[in-house]
């Protein structure tokens, strides 16, 4: 591929570090000892990343939607999206300095792109001094990152070595050494971050005393090993360590001594007590007397952003004076505040089964400080619910007729964390199952788990793939029984249902059932193009008829939007015809793009 920076570049960047991140997010969460051992970080910057994805698809989608404008955003209009996105999505200490990180990116990456090329690219022009520097080009990411830099140790109060700050600059450093195309640069940068993150356990006593990396710099290591990867085609050989001396870290890293003696308060280890973050609109003068203010509030003080809207977050013991401060700043609004004792707590409560929340005699939730619960609120909470992910106003209803609490999943914009987070809220129980019923939306599902399990709700993730083994799952679901038993029992129901789509190619493609043709009918059989066919029917029996030869009770058949019944009819005699006491049972679930979607259990 073409080793430049531009918007399909950033677009990749973002989707490759949003898979990374959920595949690192556990580990990352496990070694987060600084500056709060609040294990968060990896969920953290998974969803800060997550939100300037989605920003950057919506910039993406608003240009394929407008006439008369170019096909695809500029790199400006990508950069300044991931940007924004970032910012206002961004959690925890490290979420809120990569988004400032990714804003001084941004002002480097905008200013330097040239015009319009006629095609939706761009033409890329000299830089300032005429000698044919690119703003988009190696140097311009050198820039970006050295800018980058220079932003998130601005926006920190105090700035610590030995953290995410740090591996930023290392890897700006490594980066203004290098030569050659932008893919050399990101990948100076990675390597350069990388070593970086495997000494700062050497600057930070907190890390040493734990045997770990700092968490942060660990997942800013990740997130530019997007980057090269994105502008150069292929993934880093080596990825980072989690431990000293090369070892993954096994579990949670010890804690003992993880803030700075002298602290005070009553959060972990005499820290302060509060987590607080809003977004802030004010001018700049006021944000200033603002970091002053909340300085002497508190500490791990972080304020990024600019241009009339801004990232706040704190660490303090008096929660509402840092929210009084914003607003005599400006117009705080999406306030967030955690406190880590109890946070902590949850966490670990989490793990343990607890069929029912925990009351004293006047009604008020014991693991809830301060937030008591009304006799008829209690009364509407099940014992346990279950959470599912469907792509089909028919699937909705069916699952919602059986007691799951639905999320209806939008053709081309699969659900958030925050929006399945949102859905394990609305279930109001303390133990919920949640079925992705998405390959994809395996991260997805884990780092929404891990948000539920921090507001104290103990959440089990079934890997369910398709819609038709979370049918299977819901269907041996009975919430008398204890929760590890029931996690089991679906967990085996959705396992044992192999399950089959089929689909309409879109382009010429080699699969591995040969090269299809635009237009022609394909049937994956567990994810993978299996058969390749004319019409949905005979496909169907074709799929249908490979996957029974190795067995199979019960198939199960999902009808998408504008199929007919007869197609379901002839499937149905099919089977019954072809195939011994194998019983059919069909279903309108109304899935666009998706003709029919089967399950063989």
């Amino acid at each position: 591929m073409p080793h430049t920076l531009d918007a399909d570049a950033v677009r990749s960047w973002c989707a490759l570090a949003l898979d990374a991140l959920g595949r690192a997010r556990e580990e990352i969460d496990a070694i987060n000892v600084y500056p709060v051992a609040d294990a968060d970080t990896g969920t953290n910057l998974y969803l800060t990343v997550e939100s300037a994805a989605q920003a950057v698809a919506a910039a993406f989608d608003g240009h394929a939607a407008a006439p008369g404008t170019a096909l695809r955003p500029s790199l400006s209009e990508a950069v300044r999206a991931m940007a924004h996105g970032a910012l206002i999505g961004a959690r925890g200490n490290s979420g809120t300095i990569l988004a400032q990180l990714l804003r001084g990116m941004a002002d480097v990456l905008a200013e330097g792109e040239g015009a319009p090329d006629g095609d939706g690219g761009y033409r890329d022009h000299q830089g300032d001094e005429g000698d044919g520097r690119r703003g988009d080009g190696a140097d311009g990411l050198r820039r970006a990152l050295r800018r980058a830099v220079e932003l998130a140790y601005r926006g920190v109060a105090h700035p610590v070595e030995g953290t995410v700050l740090t591996v930023a600059r290392a890897a700006a450093d490594a980066a203004e050494r290098a030569e050659g195309d932008p893919a050399a640069v990101a990948r100076a940068a990675y390597e350069g971050a990388r070593v970086a993150l495997e000494a700062t356990p050497a600057q930070l006593g907190a890390l040493a005393r734990a045997g770990v990396v700092d968490a942060g710099g660990y997942g800013l290591v990740v997130f530019l090993g997007a980057l090269a990867q994105a502008v150069s085609g292929r993934a880093p050989a080596a990825g980072p360590v989690a431990a000293r001396g090369g070892c993954p870290a096994a579990g949670p890293a010890r804690t003992d001594g993880a803030l700075a003696d002298g602290a005070s308060g009553d959060g972990p280890e005499g820290g302060p007590a509060f987590e607080v973050i809003y977004l802030l609109e004010a001018e700049e003068t006021a944000v200033a007397r603002l970091r002053e203010r909340l300085d002497a509030l508190g500490d791990s003080l972080v304020v990024v952003g600019g241009d009339g809207l801004w990232n706040v977050h704190v660490h303090v013991d008096d929660a509402g004076a840092a929210v009084e401060a914003g607003i005599e700043a400006g117009r705080p609004y999406r306030v967030r505040i955690t406190h880590f004792g109890t946070a902590a707590a949850r966490r670990a409560h989490a793990d343990q089964p607890h069929p029912h929340p925990r009351a004293d005699d006047t009604g008020r939730r014991t693991d809830a400080p301060g937030a008591p619960e009304s006799p008829a609120g209690r009364a509407d909470r099940a014992p346990r619910a279950v959470v599912a992910v469907v792509p089909g106003e028919g699937l909705a209803a069916l699952c919602a007729e059986a007691g799951a609490t639905v999320v209806t999943a939008r053709p081309g914009e699969p659900p958030a964390a925050g929006e399945l987070a949102q859905a394990v809220r609305r279930a109001r129980a303390p133990e919920v199952v949640l079925l992705p019923n998405d390959a994809d939306l395996r991260h997805t599902a884990a780092a929404a788990a891990a948000q539920a399990r921090a507001e104290g709700v103990r959440v089990a993730v079934i890997p369910t793939r398709s819609p038709v083994q979370g049918l299977a799952a819901l269907a041996v679901h009975e919430p008398g029984r204890s929760f590890d038993e029931d996690v089991v029992a679906m967990t085996s129901a959705a396992g044992a249902t192999r399950y089959a789509e089929l689909a309409v190619a879109e382009r010429q493609a080699w699969t591995m059932a040969g090269v299809c043709q635009a237009g022609d009918m394909l049937g994956l059989i567990d994810g993978d193009v299996a058969v390749i066919g004319d019409g949905l029917a005979g496909t169907a029996q074709t799929v249908l008829d490979r996957m029974l030869a190795a067995g199979g009770e019960l198939v199960t058949l999902v009808l998408g939007a504008d199929v007919p019944g007869d197609v379901a009819e002839l499937l149905e005699r099919h089977v019954r015809e072809g195939h011994f006491a194998v019983d059919t049972v069909v279903y309108r679930g109304g899935q666009p793009g998706v003709p029919l979607i089967i399950g063989i259990e």
